[in-house]
């Protein structure tokens, strides 16, 4: 499904890791990076449902275990800008390494905002059910394994209705996408917001 989400400057800033220094010429220049990303990128993204017991079946780790204690279903999700930020960030870098890096956190904070749309949405539909949804939890945060991308895209089919992939070494593919998945429960678990790898 596409989903509509727009680049949140401010936390592009964080992911250059902006304290609050003058920012100058570098403003505008951000403003331009996020104009380009909104239009030039489509995130997409997909997910699916299944059974606790199932899913946990999959997933190794305490953490995970703890975070959607007492929930009956899992739902699985993946998010994407596509292959077009690769090449919408090779041709950025060529021409200016500080655009390049703008454009680089322009991306990841649409890919982020995109995935908070389809969060958003995931609970909408639980709360419709009278149910209530864990926050956020990806790969690579705590001690679930960044190794379980494949598994997690494999259950989603993303490489044929996204187009995403999954490395040797276990990254996403286009690198601006996540994954993650979230609990499902009758009550309103209490959980950190979110554990997210980043991007």
């Amino acid at each position: 499904m596409e989903l509509k989400a727009r680049v949140d400057r401010e936390e592009a800033l964080a992911f250059l890791g902006h304290r609050g220094q003058k920012l100058g010429d570098l403003r505008e220049r951000l403003e331009r990076a996020a104009c380009l990303c909104e239009k030039e990128l489509v995130p997409r993204g997909v997910y699916r449902e299944m059974d606790a017991s199932e899913a946990l079946a999959l997933l190794p780790g305490r953490d995970i275990a703890r975070h959607v204690e007492g929930c009956a279903r899992v739902v699985l999700l993946a998010v994407t800008v596509g292959m077009q930020s690769e090449m919408l960030l090779r041709r950025e870098r060529a021409l200016s390494a500080t655009d390049g890096l703008l454009v680089d956190a322009c991306a990841s904070s649409l890919v982020e905002q995109a995935a908070n749309v389809l969060n958003a949405h995931i609970v909408e539909e639980a709360t419709a059910r009278n149910l209530a949804a864990t926050s956020r939890f990806s790969p690579g945060y705590g001690d679930l394994p960044l190794q379980l991308q494949s598994d997690l895209c494999a259950l989603l089919d993303t490489q044929r209705r996204l187009g995403l992939t999954v490395s040797a070494n276990h990254l996403l593919l286009p690198r601006k996408s996540v994954t993650a998945l979230l609990g499902i429960s009758p009550t309103p678990p209490e959980h950190p917001k979110h554990g997210c790898a980043g991007c």
